[in-house]
């Protein structure tokens, strides 16, 4: 497994798939990148580095918990990119890993070649997704047999009665087709995911919205947005709002998909992935 020495001594690794020009890949959660795959097969089309980020998968778990902090992540993006050899990359990062790219865009903007965003998260920039919104979204899944249930357990989230058993019940959102590829997707995620980094990720003045947003307006380089039709979590509108902060973005929406595209059609996100990315 190759890996590599942060700033402080962490030990951080990566994975590496595929030949050609290298993307390198920042997973949600913050969890283990191994839920990424290969990304429906775009390793065919280019060289994926897909990081663990400290504290996950096989990323050493730092002395200091705070160091998880998204805006702390920033400066071991850039060790990995000095330990790769890169002058600049071009970055993919999917939902929360979205927040990591958008800081470490706003720090290091030469360094970032092409931006892809898969159903990013909007923390970093402060976009509030509401609750009619989410509904709006969710509902065009009606005519699914498990839609009562979970969208009885979303109404209680956005109400703020949130449980984990409300958690578990909307996973079926999350994903085009709630099948047993999904099922077994959605569990693998859950066991990766360690509470502790999770709160540190996001914790207090991990995030300044109105620079983040002042540096992505200065962002030249090309952008791509990838919003799942279906994804309560990340929706198209919301997508379009985000898209807008750039001055050379493009949105892709692509049909039926929730927050993991690649899952649900890998043959349409591997086109537009890899069209974009060339």
């Amino acid at each position: 497994m190759p890996a590599f020495s942060a700033y402080d001594g962490t030990n951080l690794a990566y994975h590496v798939f595929g030949d050609g020009n290298p993307v390198v890949c920042l997973p949600g959660g913050p969890t283990d990148s191994v839920y990424l795959g290969d990304l429906g097969g775009l390793s065919t089309h280019r060289q994926l580095i897909r990081l663990d980020l400290r504290g996950t998968g096989r990323s050493e778990m730092p002395e200091d918990a705070a160091s998880c902090r998204c805006d702390r992540l920033v400066d071991d993006l850039e060790a990995l990119r000095e330990h790769l050899g890169l002058d600049q990359m071009d970055l993919l990062a999917h939902s929360a890993g979205a927040n990591l790219a958008a800081l470490y865009v706003g720090r290091h903007p030469e360094r970032v070649s092409k931006l892809a965003l898969i159903t990013p998260s909007v923390r970093a920039v402060d976009f509030t997704i509401t609750g009619d919104l989410r509904r709006e979204t969710a509902q065009l899944r009606r005519d699914e047999p498990w839609f009562p249930a979970a969208f009885a357990a979303l109404e209680a989230i956005v109400a703020g009665k949130a449980t984990n058993d409300a958690w578990k019940a909307i996973a079926p959102f999350s994903y085009g087709r709630w099948d047993e590829v999904a099922r077994a997707h959605q569990a693998a995620g859950d066991e990766q995911m360690n509470m502790e980094v999770v709160a540190a990720f996001g914790a207090e003045g991990a995030f300044d919205p109105e620079a983040t947003r002042a540096a992505l307006a200065r962002f030249a380089s090309p952008v791509l947005l990838l919003a799942g039709e279906v994804d309560p979590g990340a929706p198209p509108r919301t997508m379009a709002e985000f898209a807008g902060l750039f001055p050379n973005a493009e949105l892709v929406v692509q049909a039926g998909a929730g927050h993991f595209p690649w899952l649900d059609d890998a043959d349409r996100f591997v086109a537009t992935t890899g069209a974009f990315l060339g």
